[in-house]
């Protein structure tokens, strides 16, 4: 059971109430994914959307963490029988994990000190008659502690002094001191490496940098980090010495005596040696994990973007790998996008097999009935698209340039090997290409989400949030379009909620030796599939031309008792009110008000009746570059170029205008007025037109603005 004082916390550091918290806490706890809530519990939320969802358990996670880790401090200090039941009050009642590793930090275990060397000396006692600073005439009282052990005074006082910085560098207001400083005024530098100039060209722009930390950008910080690692950048995050040492000063020094002026001492060797040491090392964490976080953010904003592309749907698709000396490699898929037929052309140089090409390609468009021909836009893909534009077809063929970002680690996964045991990577290439246009949720969810191609420093940031982020996108993506039961491959179905590897590999088991789900209730023969699996699955499952029109929609299977009142109140059949929109205005939703069942739902049902398993995607709309631009040395300052946005970041945006260089629209240049975030203004696979800034063919870089 979950403690009241811990929903409280959470409430605190969240914008919504202790009813919601306390409500998806307990949604949790029983086991309810993210998808499920926000989609079928929103009378329990107060209508939390996924994202909000997401950062409530994120939170929560975070407080359980500290919850075990209060226990770990408190059993080691009561271990050293040192817990009294002030300290003991203290550490349950506090909930910020800084204030506990300070509140510790004096009990933790550690390697042999100095300060821990001077007490087996006997030299505390002194320490503590130094610290009172009350003593005119130390030199008398240190005579006291020479032994065997202390050599001399300036050796007792040296102990002393080692204590008593120790004793600086474990108290609280001390560190909370130099945090404060270091919020506000420290400053991240970066140097480059002496000898590695020549090798560390692309970090140039942080040879000699510095700027205040609380400023820094995160892809500049990770742009400093990375170079460190490779060894490039020396980068250090500081503040003012001086202004530190005087802050502990004025906690520590209370008189200009002897004994202050030893405190004075160890006061500015504990913070340089201890305390400024430690404090850099935990803003160097913090900044990252902050820097970490956005890159994440804008990772998983644009891997959703992706994700939600435009479907073409199921037609008959020729997927297109274009190369130059390998030929290009073609498949034809079905509407299902199972293999039927692949080959190799060879229309480029140095073949130059045109005519045998363009044959062989009209064949293929009219044997396999294809309707639309996919691309690849790597390599040879901007000649391909040309020389097929020229071809004469039988019927009209609509033609698309498409991602391969990801698809050669496709071909070379194990995911594909079971796929297409019997075919090569280029073969495998070639369908996921053609597969992507038919769905791109689909095919992109067999992907290693790192591998697709639309983040920044993804090698950089911590991989375990990393995939936990991504991870939670393409479920959010999957659960949000919703999957067809008896089609979907186990990959998209491990991601529908509540399901897992095992129970999708089942379904797909099942799916073999049974053949179609006819209906929802039969997913509950499917093993391993319980109640609470169930509860939480089968509103995102769909069953077209099923048993039960209701099971090709986003209503609930709870919720079908309401929807048959509503049928019978109406004296009409259940799929007679599939697509009747005056549903809302005859109905009177109030009578359909359950315990379980409020309002939200209750327009969430008549939403998808009106229309049910409406796909949330956009239709897909064809686009063509430019046909008089083929590479870098066609661009010249001022062209207006169509282009498509292929990866935003915190600076700006990479578009492709149909070349092997993407050009960046810097943040700057995406707007005539202030821009702070760029997904404000565009998105991964947005159509847009820019114009020609400037050309850096040295380094074949291209700056756009965005038109």
């Amino acid at each position: 059971m979950v403690s009241e004082e811990l929903i409280k916390q959470l409430t605190q550091s969240t914008s919504f109430s202790f009813h919601q918290v306390r409500n998806v806490v307990r949604l949790i706890d029983e086991g309810a994914t993210i998808p499920f809530m926000s989609r079928y519990r929103k009378e329990a939320t107060g209508g939390m959307d996924e994202v909000q969802l997401a950062d409530l358990r994120e939170q929560y996670d975070k407080l359980c963490e500290l919850i075990k880790r209060k226990a770990t401090v408190l059993k080691s200090i009561e271990e050293q029988e040192k817990l009294t039941p002030e300290l003991r009050q203290r550490i349950e009642e506090c909930w910020n994990a800084n204030e506990l590793e300070d509140i510790y930090l004096p009990y933790k275990p550690k390697r042999r000190t100095r300060a821990e060397i001077a007490r087996e000396k006997g030299l505390e006692p002194l320490a503590k008659i130094i610290m009172k600073q009350q003593t005119v005439d130390i030199q008398n009282v240190v005579n006291r502690f020479i032994t065997s052990d202390v050599m001399n005074a300036a050796d007792a006082l040296q102990g002393a002094r080692d204590i008593i910085a120790e004793w600086v560098n474990e108290t609280e207001a001390a560190r909370n001191a130099i945090r404060s400083i270091f919020s506000y005024e420290a400053i991240i530098s970066s140097k480059m490496v002496k000898g590695k100039e020549e090798e560390a060209q692309k970090y140039r722009d942080y040879f000699d940098c510095s700027e205040k930390l609380s400023r820094c950008s995160s892809h500049r910080l990770l742009a400093m980090r990375r170079g460190e690692s490779e060894g490039f950048l020396r980068v250090n995050i500081t503040a003012d010495d001086d202004k530190c040492i005087a802050r502990l000063l004025r906690i520590f020094q209370k008189s200009d005596n002897e004994c202050g002026l030893q405190v004075a001492e160890a006061v500015e060797d504990g913070y340089k040696r201890l305390l400024k040491p430690a404090i850099e090392t935990e803003f160097a964490a913090a900044s990252k994990s902050k820097a970490d976080v956005e890159a994440i953010r804008v990772f998983a904003e644009n891997l959703r973007q992706l994700l939600l592309a435009p479907p073409l749907g199921q037609k008959r698709v020729m997927g297109v790998d274009p190369g130059f000396r390998s030929g290009c490699k073609i498949v034809c898929l079905d509407a299902q996008g199972n293999l039927q037929h692949n080959e190799n052309i060879y229309p480029h140089p140095p073949q130059n097999e045109h005519s045998q090409a363009k044959r062989k390609l009209q064949k293929m468009v009219e044997a396999y009935d294809i309707q639309a021909i996919a691309i690849g836009n790597g390599t040879a893909s901007r000649e391909t698209e040309r020389f097929i534009q020229s071809i004469s077809f039988d019927r009209k063929v609509q033609l698309f340039v498409v991602s391969e970002n990801g698809a050669s680690v496709y071909s070379a996964s194990k995911v594909a090997r079971d796929e297409f045991p019997e075919y090569d990577v280029t073969v495998r290439g070639a369908v996921s290409i053609g597969r992507r246009l038919m769905d791109p949720l689909a095919e992109l969810v067999k992907i290693d989400p790192k591998s697709i191609g639309v983040g920044q420093y993804q090698h950089d940031v911590d991989q375990t949030k990393l995939k936990n982020s991504l991870d939670r996108t393409v479920e959010f993506a999957v659960n949000r379009v919703g999957v067809n039961l008896n089609t979907a491959s186990k990959h998209l179905l491990t991601y529908v909620s509540g399901l897992g590897p095992q129970i999708a590999q089942n379904i797909v088991n099942f799916r073999a030796e049974n053949g179609a789900f006819r209906n929802r209730k039969e997913l509950m023969k499917v093993p391993k599939m319980g109640a609470k699996t169930f509860e939480q699955c089968a509103g995102f499952l769909r069953i077209p031309d099923g048993d039960n029109a209701l099971d090709n929609s986003a209503v609930h299977p709870e919720s079908y008792p309401v929807v048959n009142q509503i049928a019978t109140d109406l004296k009409l059949k259940v799929n007679e009110l599939i697509g009747n929109n005056k549903l809302k205005s005859t109905l009177d939703l109030s009578k359909y008000v359950t315990e379980k069942v409020g309002i939200p739902t209750l327009n969430d049902i008549l939403d998808e009746l009106e229309k049910p398993g409406r796909d949330p995607r956009s239709a897909i709309r064809i686009f063509e570059f430019d046909p008089n631009v083929k590479d870098i040395n066609d661009l010249r300052t001022g062209m207006e170029l169509p282009g498509i946005i292929t990866n935003v970041t915190n600076f700006g945006a990479f578009c492709d205008i149909g070349i092997k260089e993407n050009g960046l629209i810097h943040i700057s240049n995406l707007s005539d007025s202030f821009v702070s975030n760029p997904a404000d203004i565009v998105s991964v696979h947005q159509h847009v037109k820019v114009s020609v800034l400037e050309v850096d063919l040295a380094r074949k870089r291209i700056q756009l603005k965005l038109i």
